[in-house]
């Protein structure tokens, strides 16, 4: 399998959340098109989008939880490795 990564990086305010949550899809762009690969991202199934992008924000955030129940959240069929 060809695997490619990209990091969205910059200075507060210029910009980087906006496109994040255009491109999970948070809210569509007012006009335009944003494709991925070709296809408008608007075709694509939105599960298999999510779950193909990490996000690392600026701020940690922990929730009033185990750290262990942390690094899980949001994961099905997680093992103790």
């Amino acid at each position: 399998m060809n695997c490619q990564h990209s990091a969205i990086v910059g200075v507060s305010g210029c910009g980087k959340s906006t496109i994040f949550q255009l491109i999970m899809r948070y809210y569509d762009p007012d006009s335009g098109t944003i494709y991925l690969d070709g296809v408008d991202l608007r075709e694509i199934n939105l599960e298999w989008l999510r779950s193909q992008i990490g996000y690392v924000g600026q701020e940690p955030v922990l929730f009033a939880t185990t750290i262990k129940q942390n690094m899980v959240l949001g994961k099905e069929n997680v093992s103790e490795e």
